[in-house]
């Protein structure tokens, strides 16, 4: 099917190429960047010591430590661990990864969206230590080249009163709605736009968005089905497992 968008939908890997390389991993990204992608989407996580490093999930299940979390162990430690293991037996073992790290290395060889996960079970504090860890590493920013999320909307209001001028996206639960998304437009006014997922995308969201000026992010979209729903929306990001087969049906 041929898309007649108005606008160029941003296909991102979600945590790199997680189908073919253990997810927020060099291999992951490293992959990912084989195909003609124009973002990667990664989460930010603390550890006990206070470095940034990339983890998505709030336990440790797939190093073998599913009742830890990040931030029971030091940096070290957890680079001590295989963070590829639990993808296949025979990958490379690897450490974690910093967020320096990845800024380092791709933050000139496409878009970058960077999630900042705060947890409940943390004290503020360490959520504000994230927050200005991950600005500080962006730096300075060229239109919405490094785009940082949040599920918590609190550390967003935060991050904007320490870099106002930083592109900000609110991540949207599922059970979240329309009324959610209208209240927050006009109590945060700040933000650069929301991140939905495929299922709360529809033409309503998409209208009142786009009359606020925001930008659109949809996760995680990898049916055909969920794929062309977001390219029919002409959202402004489609982040996916499968990024390649969205590249393919985007530019088909």
């Amino acid at each position: 099917m041929k898309h007649q968008n108005t606008r160029q939908c941003l296909i991102f890997a979600h945590r790199g190429a997680n189908r073919e390389a253990a997810e927020n991993t060099r291999s992951a990204f490293d992959t990912a960047l084989k195909y003609a992608i124009d973002g990667m989407e990664t989460d930010v996580q603390l550890s006990r010591d206070e470095v940034a490093v990339l983890w998505h999930d709030r336990f440790l299940d797939k190093v073998g430590l599913p009742d830890k979390h990040i931030d029971d162990f030091d940096y070290a430690q957890l680079q001590a661990m295989n963070f590829a293991a639990h993808f296949s037996p025979g990958a490379d073992p690897q450490g974690i990864m910093t967020l320096k790290e990845f800024l380092d290395a791709y933050r000139t060889r496409c878009r970058l969206l960077v999630e900042i996960k705060n947890r409940e079970w943390e004290i503020p504090s360490r959520h504000e230590i994230k927050v200005r860890h991950t600005l500080d590493m962006a730096g300075t920013v060229n239109n919405d080249a490094i785009i940082v999320s949040s599920f918590n909307l609190a550390s967003l209001a935060y991050a904007h009163r320490y870099r106002p001028e930083f592109p900000l996206v609110y991540n949207f639960e599922p059970e979240q709605t329309l009324e959610d998304a209208r209240r927050v437009l006009t109590e945060q006014p700040f933000l650069h736009g929301l991140c939905l997922p495929i299922e709360s995308l529809d033409d309503a969201m998409v209208k009142l968005l786009r009359a606020h000026g925001k930008t659109i992010a949809v996760y995680t979209c990898n049916s055909e089905e969920e794929i062309d729903q977001a390219l029919q929306s002409e959202v402004d990001i489609l982040i996916s497992d499968l990024p390649q087969k969205a590249l393919q049906m985007r530019d088909a």
